[in-house]
């Protein structure tokens, strides 16, 4: 059993675990919570209605959220010749082709998004072993593969976030911190909630979005009500 800290037994005291809260009130909550001494992410989890063993009901993608993250965003590029000027332009953190593949290839990951030009494929294609399982491997459905990468860099820079299903169809991303305000949280929320429910997959029947979560890195989960 883990063993719970007292701020996180205060914080999870005032959240009723039967309530299905509406998402102004379920953010306001949160943000009353005790917090640990960091300015905490706040993240949603969504319990999805697919069969994760059917590759046509997967989900994958990203969606820009209208405030950001509240973080610095560590973005890597492979690209060559004007596309390599134009990302490090656009604010890339670190641009290569064969020698960023080297780099990477061995152990480093020290960065939050990879976007590649088609071209480069070649050399990242080699690091899926690396970039596979932090969910790191760039994509065109999640527009990390692209020929516009500068503008690739400058989304993800200002707050696009990626996501996919993972084992059990389930989807989790970060929607902001707990500094920013209720409004600010409410709309990256239902951005990225209506985003997830225009994918839904044709293949999938009766209830798409089965449970949504709000909470903070360190804190409780909150069930929160969305409509389809």
């Amino acid at each position: 059993m883990v063993k719970r800290s007292k701020r996180y037994q205060e914080a999870a005291g005032l959240v009723d675990r039967d309530m299905v809260y509406e998402v102004d009130a379920a953010v306001d909550l949160l943000k009353a919570l005790p917090m640990a001494k960091f300015d905490e992410a706040v993240e949603v989890a969504v319990r999805l209605g697919i069969d994760p063993s059917k590759t046509d009901q997967l989900i994958r993608g990203a969606v820009s959220l209208p405030n950001g993250l509240g973080k610095t965003i560590k973005v890597i590029v492979f690209a060559e010749g004007d596309k390599a000027e134009a990302a490090k332009a656009a604010g890339a953190d670190e641009v290569g082709s064969g020698d960023l593949a080297e780099k990477v290839a061995g152990g480093w990951t020290d960065f939050d998004i990879v976007i590649a030009s088609p071209d480069m494929m070649k050399h990242v294609g080699k690091l899926g072993r690396v970039l596979g399982p932090s969910g790191k491997m760039p994509s065109p459905k999640s527009g990390t593969v692209t020929a516009d990468v500068a503008g690739a860099v400058e989304e993800f820079k200002a707050g696009k976030v990626e996501f996919r299903t993972d084992a059990g169809g389930n989807v989790h991303a970060p929607v902001g911190r707990a500094s920013f305000s209720t409004e600010d949280l409410v709309e990256n929320l239902t951005t990225f909630l209506d985003h997830i429910a225009s994918l839904r997959p044709a293949a999938v029947k009766g209830h798409y979005l089965r449970k949504v979560s709000l909470s903070t890195t360190m804190g409780p989960g909150l069930r929160i009500a969305y409509g389809e």
